[in-house]
């Protein structure tokens, strides 16, 4: 699978809640480091996160290929996310993955983005489930 695909897989397991294409992506072991979740290992991110959602819709913007360097991919996209509650968050963020050694799982991600505007409506969405 090239790289490109693997993003596009990302991406497409997140706009449709598919928990265990999502999985899939990820080395056994594998960390997510969230702004909201803190670090958590990305079989439970993404059960939690999932838990969470109503609905995501991403926007891709970029693809930032360090792969050949470090191992590393950045995607960069808005992402429209409507909480359990019902009320939708917009952002944009990056997500920086470090690539399992055989480059066709990711490792380790990294989400990075302003939390600041939606915290308040994610808490509440939380403390109301």
């Amino acid at each position: 699978m090239t790289l490109e695909t693997l993003c596009h897989r990302y991406l497409e397991a997140l706009n449709t809640a598919d928990l265990e294409g999502v999985r899939a992506l990820f080395a056994p072991g594998a960390e997510v480091i969230s702004p909201l979740y803190g670090a958590r290992p990305a079989h439970d991110f993404y059960a939690e996160l999932f838990a969470d959602t109503a609905q995501s819709e991403t926007h891709l913007l970029n693809i930032f290929d360090s792969s050949a360097q470090g191992g590393a991919v950045a995607l960069h996209f808005r992402y429209v996310w409507t909480l359990a509650s019902g009320k939708v968050v917009a952002f944009e963020c990056v997500d920086v993955f470090e690539l399992a050694e055989d480059a066709q799982r990711f490792a380790r991600m990294t989400i990075i983005y302003d939390t600041a505007p939606l915290r308040a409506d994610f808490e509440a969405s939380r403390a109301q489930g």
